[in-house]
């Protein structure tokens, strides 16, 4: 049973519920492109600091390279002079001798080299060393030897990590050309210049920055959504009431009316207020009742039929069982008066007469019997019921019938009634015409139907009808008029008479 607001409250939370989900579903997009967009350029400005690293990184190893040439440079210069002034020193002596002139301390001073002023904190180690490896003089290098990639006879340079820190070296030889007879010239590589050079460090990314930047995007992408929610409800409650309201009321209609059937009022019947699910569904009511009160018409109408059926062989069983066998035993005292009573006396006459009128009441009766009794058209045609029944009167009442029968499919009632008609002319021609033959036929011809059931026998004058032969007259026009035909009577006395139904 539905309640005052019980559907229209959940409705309006459906759309309550349905709007809200709407919000999340967009807030949630907008925050998963958010994050991917945040993610993006992370990766992008991660991808951007990596590139200008190895740029930095590339540019200090190119800064280390020059540097250790410069400080070649200025060791072969140095080595030259004290070669030539003392040609017996040693090629360790003669680094020790430069690295006095290449590492003065105002040579070191940032003033004093704009390249060391440039570079600032960034440079790590700067030495001289032999050939072998060993350091003769320079700073900040930890150990008195050069890296194994460093010991080369030749320039070269690359990139180290080294605790943590990209380092730039290079290295560069020291070589001391000596004097010749003629014009060659001999060239000895004597020492290494080295150089390291701190790389600058990419920028590590702020965790914290990227946390408040994105919890502020997300107040501002989370706060209209919630905004919009609180909204919702109020608006969603009332657009429920105001949308429901109709559709409510039309649903109440229809329980009301199906518990006005249910109460055995068959007539209730909903006006259908539009073509939607809820019109259709009244449009459905309305033809399931008016069914229902045809089925219930016609229930009620059979059960009419079976009890009317019912009561009629009560009654020819009655009339069989009691009236039928006193007349039979009244014919008998009758013949037996006749036939012993002296022949052509008053009481044997008299004996005569009344055996011939038990006779023709006997007759009477079994026609009257036959039309009581009731002809089954559910289980055989009406071609058949209407055979049956004519060989049913030729075998009780003696008479003849000739039957040529032809009858098209009809509705249900219409072979009732035309079953009755028969019936009730053969039977009161039987009773009252005393007949030697029957005619009946039955024949349909273009939309017509033609019932004739004429007799051979003693007819009668149609403007002298009694009461009893119009009774049974009246009815079988009304049958026939129900059905929108007509009936034509036609009887003379001691020629017979003709009954012509035409529907």
């Amino acid at each position: 049973m539905f309640t005052r607001f019980g559907l229209r409250f959940r409705m309006a939370a459906s759309y309550v519920m349905v709007s809200a989900l709407a919000v999340l579903v967009v807030e949630a997009i907008l925050v998963a492109v958010f994050f991917s967009r945040v993610h993006s350029d992370r990766e992008n400005i991660l991808a951007a600091q990596q590139r200008a690293a190895r740029a930095a990184a590339a540019s200090a190893q190119a800064k280390a390279a020059v540097a250790a040439e410069e400080t070649a440079s200025a060791a072969v210069a140095a080595v030259s002079v004290t070669a030539a002034r003392e040609p017996t020193l040693s090629d360790r002596m003669l680094l020790a001798d430069a690295s006095a002139r290449v590492f003065t301390p105002a040579v070191m001073s940032p003033q004093a080299n704009p390249r060391n002023a440039e570079q600032g904190s960034a440079e790590v180690a700067r030495v001289l060393a032999t050939t072998g490896g060993q350091v003769v003089s320079g700073t900040g290098l930890a150990t008195r030897e050069l890296p194994g990639y460093a010991v080369t006879s030749h320039a070269a340079s690359g990139l180290k990590t080294i605790g943590g820190k990209v380092v730039a070296w290079a290295v560069a030889p020291v070589e001391l050309v000596e004097a010749m007879s003629g014009p060659a010239a001999n060239t000895t590589v004597i020492g290494l210049a080295y150089e390291e050079l701190l790389a600058p460090q990419p920028p590590a990314p702020s965790s914290a920055g990227s946390s408040q930047v994105i919890a502020q995007v997300i107040g501002w992408l989370l706060a209209p959504g919630a905004l919009i929610a609180a909204l919702l409800i109020p608006l969603g409650v009332l657009f429920g009431l105001v949308t429901t309201r109709q559709p409510i009321r039309r649903i109440q209609r229809l329980v009301l009316s199906t518990k006005v059937m249910a109460a055995g009022d068959l007539q209730a019947r909903i006006p259908a207020s539009g073509a939607d699910e809820i019109g259709q569904l009244e449009q459905a009511f309305n033809v399931m009742a008016g069914r229902l009160e045809h089925a219930v018409e016609a229930e009620r109408d059979a059960a009419g039929s079976m009890a009317r059926r019912a009561e009629r062989t009560r009654i020819a069983r009655e009339l069989h069982d009691s009236i039928s066998q006193d007349l039979f035993s009244a014919s008998l005292v009758a013949t037996g008066l006749r036939k012993a009573l002296p022949p052509g006396t008053r009481l044997q006459q008299q004996a005569e007469s009344m055996e011939v009128t038990l006779e023709r009441t006997r007759q009477e009766m079994r026609a009257m019997l036959m039309e009581l009794r009731p002809v089954a058209l559910e289980t055989a045609s009406l071609a058949v019921a209407l055979t049956e029944m004519c060989r049913a009167y030729e075998t009780q009442l003696g008479v003849r019938i000739d039957a040529r029968i032809e009858v098209p499919e009809l509705s249900p009632p219409v072979e009732h009634a035309i079953l009755r008609v028969v019936q009730e002319a053969v039977g009161n021609a039987v009773r009252h015409g005393r007949p030697r033959t029957i005619d009946v036929t039955v024949a349909a011809g273009g939309d017509n139907l033609t019932i004739t059931i004429g007799d051979d026998g003693v007819g009668f004058d149609p403007g002298q009808v009694t009461e009893r032969r119009g009774m049974g007259l009246q009815m079988m026009r009304e049958r026939v008029a129900e059905l929108g035909g007509v009936i034509d009577v036609e009887s003379t006395p001691s020629k017979g008479t003709k009954v012509r139904v035409t529907m």
